[in-house]
């Protein structure tokens, strides 16, 4: 299997291993992004005396006597948005990949996959997102203990209305042509929907609040991706002859668990986002309705991630029978402001140290492409999903973040990853909706 993220020793080995005296500030995410990366993506067959050595390697990299100028390097990158210098020795790129700073200070991080999807489309119109963002916030005003909780969602949903009824027209205007008349009933649904859950605060049904949020939220999805019309950009020359998602699908996946007597399987919805990663998206849409992955182990579950994709064999990826070679696809990373996705290159190598990706490794069930960690269009069959945060991957501001193609997020049943275990069996993957917005798809030809 390639090595592509940290082993389950590699990721265990974070900062509260290493003396303290020798982390500036205590946060390894302020530390050199693509250097740690490095040291801690290993293939997961280290000896005893390898990792050893591994550890005593990251004690010996961060010497005591440099942790006041890195510290000091650090603070005035982050006050003045000047890139940190790196002190290490084996760093591929001069300065680190830094978080923006209006992230650090602008709240938490976005985790919910389905609001990391509607963020995600490539729409411009306000209107729609003052609608959507005080409904998004019902999670938060939730979080509150008891009825207290229903006084903040009572102002989520007042304002929700106000700019809907205030933005409606602007909304409307916004849709595409071919999609006007689906969006505005949906729009009707949302009015109504919102008095509805007026109604449940107004009742101080805290429980049925949820539910309720969640379906006017799929409506505002849905509104939104009616404003996209076609697709938005011309996916590179050399990438347009293989199989891409021009749009999005959603699949599901179904496993089956051993030697658990609290699950027999479980049935994981994924949305593939091809606005965002068309090839990434494609490619694995293509090899879904190949049945790729029909019968396959999961491959890894440490706690950090689940893999699989590894095919049986001396390959690690897919071997396209029209060529009888590995069939790779490029890295593909979309970021906030631009127009289509790079190619190829991580953000760092691209000098882009402040970008965010369009779509990050926020949520639990973020799903990416794994790849040879020194080759950028390496990966082909190889899937991950992310379970949890660490010093190493802390939302907004993580080492994935630019190095791995994200290209969909689990939105149903995302929970029940951490129950998988190497050996499970995926079933199935079958396509719920979208294969008309896959372009080439291989699977049909012959061979």
């Amino acid at each position: 299997m390639a090595a592509i993220i940290p082993c389950h020793y590699c990721s265990s080995l974070s900062i509260s291993k290493l003396p303290r005296s020798h982390i500036p500030w205590g946060n390894i995410s302020h530390v050199n992004a693509a250097w740690w990366g490095r040291q801690l993506s290993l293939r997961c067959s280290l000896k005893s005396s390898q990792k050893a050595q591994l550890h005593n390697k990251l004690n010996e990299k961060l010497f005591p006597f440099k942790e006041y100028a890195i510290s000091i390097a650090l603070a005035v990158g982050l006050v003045t948005g000047m890139p940190f210098v790196d002190w290490s020795p084996n760093a591929y790129a001069a300065n680190p990949a830094m978080p923006d700073l209006s992230v650090l200070i602008s709240g938490p991080p976005i985790k919910d996959p389905g609001a990391l999807l509607r963020y995600a489309l490539p729409i411009d119109n306000k209107a729609i997102r003052e609608v959507q963002k005080p409904l998004e916030d019902i999670t938060d005003s939730l979080k509150v203990a008891g009825v207290k909780a229903l006084d903040s969602v009572e102002r989520n949903v007042r304002q929700a209305s106000r700019s809907l009824e205030q933005g409606k027209s602007v909304i409307i205007s916004g849709l595409a042509e071919s999609k006007k008349d689906h969006g505005v009933e949906l729009l009707d649904k949302l009015e109504t929907g919102m008095d509805e859950l007026q109604q449940i605060v107004e009742g101080r049904n805290r429980d049925a609040v949820a539910t309720k949020q969640r379906e006017l939220l799929n409506y505002v999805g849905s509104v939104e991706e009616d404003m996209v019309e076609g697709f938005p950009y011309e996916v590179p020359e050399e990438y347009q002859s293989m199989p891409v998602l021009k749009g999005r699908a959603t699949v599901d996946m179904k496993v089956k668990v051993k030697d658990n007597p609290n699950i027999d399987e479980c049935v994981f919805r994924i949305i593939l986002d091809g606005y965002s990663a068309p090839v990434t998206a494609g490619n694995f849409l293509d090899l879904v309705e190949r049945h790729f992955y029909d019968g396959m182990e999961i491959q890894r579950a440490d706690g950090f991630v689940v893999q699989t994709g590894d095919p049986e064999g001396p390959a690690e990826g897919f071997i396209d029978p029209s060529t009888e070679k590995t069939r790779t696809i490029p890295l593909e990373i979309m970021v906030n402001g631009e127009k289509s996705p790079f190619y190829g290159t991580t953000l760092e190598e691209l000098g882009l140290y402040k970008a965010q990706t369009r779509l990050p490794f926020n949520a639990f069930g973020t799903m990416a492409m794994a790849r040879d960690e020194f080759e950028s269009n390496s990966a082909s069959s190889q899937v991950f999903w992310l379970l949890k945060e660490s010093e190493l991957t802390p939302s907004n501001a993580n080492i994935l973040d630019g190095r791995y193609t994200v290209f969909g997020y689990i939105t149903e049943n995302e929970d029940s990853l951490a129950d998988l275990k190497v050996g499970d069996v995926i079933e199935s993957i079958q396509v719920v909706s979208g294969l008309n917005n896959l372009v080439n798809p291989s699977y049909k030809i012959a061979g």
